[in-house]
């Protein structure tokens, strides 16, 4: 398969692992994106995203998520538990300015971290990207402090391989990719 494939409608690729669903993010996600890329955890290790109020939300999926998928048929998928249907973070595979391989990304709810739901995640999504978008590599981006990422980028299979900076953010990045 060829990078460029993509489905017909994206909004239908709904992903399972066994304690998960993973349905790509719409404007009907504004409030729970708002409230993910508000928290302090999100911002120091991921950055500010500058979004205030819900429509910011809302414009930054239609301008930020909306169109990766319409060009490469993957982009990010909110996670949602299967018991109690909580939407508890977001994992995706994204075209980032500044790196030559896609980049998978996740991000959690505080109250939901320690417990395995971004690696199932991650692993699922990883997997898809591969599999079904022909992907061959992968890479990740993570700041030197974020411990927890470092560890869940590992053990995913993908191995330190330099220092980056991306555009519009001065600091030093660690970067991995798959082998």
């Amino acid at each position: 398969m060829s990078l460029k494939r993509k489905p017909q409608d994206h909004t239908n690729n709904f992903y399972e692992t066994e304690r998960l669903i993973l349905r790509p993010m719409s404007l009907e996600d504004a409030d729970f994106i708002l409230d993910l890329y508000s928290r302090p955890k999100f911002i120091r290790f991921i950055g500010d995203r500058n979004l205030k109020t819900v429509a910011d939300a809302e414009d930054y999926i239609r301008n930020r998520f909306l169109p990766q998928f319409e060009k490469l048929g993957y982009g990010n998928y909110a996670m949602i538990t299967k018991e109690g249907n909580y939407k508890i973070g977001g994992v995706g595979i994204f075209e980032r300015e500044g790196l030559d391989v896609v980049d998978i990304g996740f991000s959690l709810l505080d109250e939901f971290e320690g417990k395995g739901y971004a690696y199932e995640a991650a692993s699922k999504i990883k997997s898809v990207g591969m599999n079904d978008f022909g992907l061959t590599k992968i890479s990740a981006i993570t700041t030197k402090d974020n411990f927890s990422s470092q560890k869940l980028i590992e053990k995913l299979g993908l191995k330190f391989r330099k220092y980056v900076t991306i555009p519009d953010d001065p600091e030093e990045l660690m970067y991995y990719e798959t082998e």
